[in-house]
């Protein structure tokens, strides 16, 4: 029997965003695997997406539109035709306008599905034309990106093949190991010409193994670090005061603030070794190229902008902006930006209302925002009572008897367990898009590869019906996928070059198209796309919003009290870095997946858990005044004294209807409406249970020692 191939892009919250085939049969996807002629994906894919088809064909796949008929959150629905749910929300929609304003409404999406037309566009033209209240989607990497773009102008960095050329390779508060695994065969190749690799986390983990070093400093110390480097980089004189004078704004008063980073405040700062910090300055300044590669985990505290800007100085001291195999690798995006008239018509449609933080959903729910109260909430490509910050109060909030709430998703996941309707979606083999990548710079073309499932539609088809039901007839709501893909490329590709000879008919032949950049390696001209044309060590951009124009350190604390029974002194700080085997909440509820990953988990050095009479595999209750998830002990030196680490993820359902989100804060980072994950103490002691799972008693990083 002959199979047709079909090619499309990998859609989830990756910078690789890989090339795939689906080999189809009759109507039905037989075999999924990795496009052999992607130039970054190279014909492997990660753990994560390569049972795709189980969570295609997976039996709770949603397949048809729900009702709530009894209690929020019980679990009882009524099965009805898109007819019927569509007309309900457009109604009840009308009611809301007329008595509240179309700012009673609000969309809250974020990565679920990536893509141009299934995630960009959605998030923008009905919302917009509506006059709906916009969200602030700042839960990921807002304060970094808004760090990288105050300093250096753009999001720029190097092509993975080119890290080749590095000579020095500084991994900080990053794991491409689990969440950008193609960038490790060009680390590897790297390594085998001869760089050495250093990575700085507070947990050891599955990147830190073939690195010559690891550092682990407390978490939120990282902008301290880097100062403390530049200090003795400076000191020593091993800075390229030359290309400071010519590259930068703001050295003098920069170099002035160094002063006070002296090697003994920054160790204590820190927890790591003064000697240990004068041997990193030493041997960044020393060897070139250097990179340093960051990611969106490094922000994600209370001081996580300034932290970004602090190691964005690095590169700047030693001159290395420019030098292929050097400088600072965090993200591609700012090569590639839609047209942003052409993906909202904001032109078309009345000023957003107000902003919403997304980070703040619990508590907009709860009141926070009166003026009108959020009336209705609509829910798609995002699971925020599992992957949101403070989820107990997002909870709460979804409980409001008087909140309708729309939830369109593939499975009944925890936030779609609270809804008024469910509506079902397609998994990415069953619609088209246009995808970039934030890894790379090739584009690749979404072919649907079979039909939806059941009567699962697209992100974008919803939005269409919605809008036709709204009495909302503008045709830019109602373009086909295609053409909205023509009509963005089209308009983007007029005011940027690096698009010259792409076109939607060239996409459509299945080849992933690399952008035209000039210069090839980042800032490789030295021009700067920023207000000055340099790097902007001094941000008058950042003055002006009340910032510290300089990059600086404030401590990252979490002021939230102990809980009652538990001792000041003995708080823990977590962190709840990225699972090896799922995308945020996405691909958690496989069952492959999850057996790889087992039950929920907490790791605890040693001498933290004897202080707590914590035994390997004890059932421990992790809890603060914001709430609580029982998780099981992974005793472990893989992370330091005083830091416990539980990867997120997981849904609620999975553990004791609670997860590592109930404990995390809803406080706001200090630039861009930055999320705090990792700003968070918690209080950690064993209820005197075992898990019965001999099997699962080491961390992910001990089973790969």
């Amino acid at each position: 029997m002959s199979s047709d191939l079909i090619h499309g892009a990998c859609p989830h919250d990756c910078p690789d965003t890989c090339g795939i085939i689906s080999e189809v049969e009759n109507g039905r996807a037989v075999n999924f695997y990795a496009d052999p002629n992607h130039p970054v994906t190279q014909g492997w894919l990660c753990a994560k997406v390569r049972p795709y088809l189980e969570r295609v064909y997976h039996p709770d796949r949603l397949t048809h539109p729900l009702r709530r008929v009894g209690p929020k959150g019980g679990g009882q629905w009524a099965r009805i035709t898109w007819d019927e749910a569509i007309a309900e929300i457009a109604a009840r929609w009308q009611a809301i306008r007329v008595e509240s304003g179309a700012a009673a409404i609000l969309p809250y999406s974020y990565s679920g599905t990536l893509g141009l037309v299934q995630m960009t566009v959605c998030n923008a033209r009905l919302w917009n034309r509506l006059g709906a209240s916009h969200l602030q989607r700042s839960i990921c990497g807002a304060a970094a990106e808004f760090a990288v773009e105050s300093t250096l102008g753009a999001r720029h960095s190097p092509a993975y093949e080119d890290v080749a050329q590095s000579r020095l390779i500084i991994l900080w508060g990053h794991n491409p190991a689990s969440t950008a695994p193609h960038f490790m065969p060009a680390l590897r190749r790297a390594q085998r010409a001869g760089a050495e690799t250093i990575v700085i986390d507070p947990r050891r983990t599955l990147s830190a193994h073939g690195a010559s070093l690891h550092l682990a400093p407390l978490p939120g110390t990282d902008g301290a670090l880097a100062l403390g480097l530049a200090h003795i980089i400076v000191q020593e004189n091993r800075h390229d005061e030359a290309w400071l004078q010519a590259n930068t704004v703001g050295w003098p008063q920069f170099k002035a603030r160094l002063a006070d980073y002296q090697p003994a405040r920054v160790a204590q700062v820190t927890g790591l070794a003064e000697s240990a910090i004068v041997d990193l300055a030493r041997r960044y300044a020393s060897v070139r190229p250097g990179l340093i590669k960051i990611a969106d985990g490094l922000n994600r505290h209370r001081n996580g902008g300034q932290t970004v800007r602090a190691v964005c100085a690095l590169p700047a001291i030693t001159g290395q902006y420019g030098a292929a195999g050097g400088g600072l690798a965090y993200s591609t995006s700012g090569y590639l930006r839609w047209d942003s008239e052409a993906v909202s018509h904001a032109a078309d449609c009345p000023p957003a209302p107000r902003s919403v933080n997304m980070n703040r959903l619990g508590a907009a729910l709860l009141g926070e925002i009166n003026d009108p109260p959020i009336r209705s909430l609509y829910v798609y490509g995002a699971n925020p009572a599992a992957s949101a910050p403070n989820a107990g109060a997002i909870v709460a909030g979804l409980q409001r008897s008087d909140l309708f709430t729309v939830v369109h998703e593939l499975f009944m996941t925890d936030t779609a367990a609270y809804a008024d309707i469910v509506l079902p979606a397609t998994s990415q083999l069953e619609h088209t898009d246009l995808h970039k990548a934030y890894g790379h710079t090739y584009l690749q073309y979404n072919r649907p590869a079979i039909p939806p499932l059941g009567e699962s539609k697209s992100n974008w088809d919803v939005m269409r019906l919605l809008a036709q039901a709204l009495g909302l007839d503008d045709p830019w709501l109602q373009q086909g996928a295609d053409e909205v893909i023509e009509e963005v490329l089209t308009a983007t590709a007029n005011r940027l070059p690096a698009l010259h000879g792409i076109t939607l008919a060239r996409l459509q032949e299945g080849r992933p198209l690399p952008l035209t950049l000039s210069p090839a390696a980042p800032f490789a001209d030295l021009n700067f796309p920023t207000p000055s044309g340099k790097v902007e060590l001094f941000s008058q951009s950042l003055a002006d919003l009340g910032l510290d124009p300089l990059p600086g350190f404030v401590h990252d604390d979490d002021t939230a009290p102990a809980p009652d029974g538990c001792a000041e002194a003995d708080a823990l700080q977590l962190v709840s870095g990225a699972a090896h085997h799922f995308v945020s909440s996405s691909l958690a509820n496989l069952e492959s997946l999850l057996a790889l990953e087992k039950s929920p988990f907490l790791e605890i050095h040693p001498l933290d858990a004897a202080a707590r009479q914590i035994a390997q595999g004890d059932r421990v209750i992790v809890e603060n005044r914001r709430g609580r998830c029982t998780l099981r002990a992974v005793v472990t030196g893989a992370v330091r004294p005083g830091v416990v680490v539980s990867p997120k993820g997981r849904w609620s359902r999975q553990g004791d209807g609670h997860n590592v989100n109930w404990t995390t804060s809803d406080a706001l980072g200090d630039m861009a409406g930055q999320s705090t994950f990792h700003s968070n103490r918690v209080w950690v002691r064993s209820d005197s249970r075992q898990v019965p799972a001999p099997a699962e008693q080491q961390s992910m990083e001990d089973q790969h020692a």
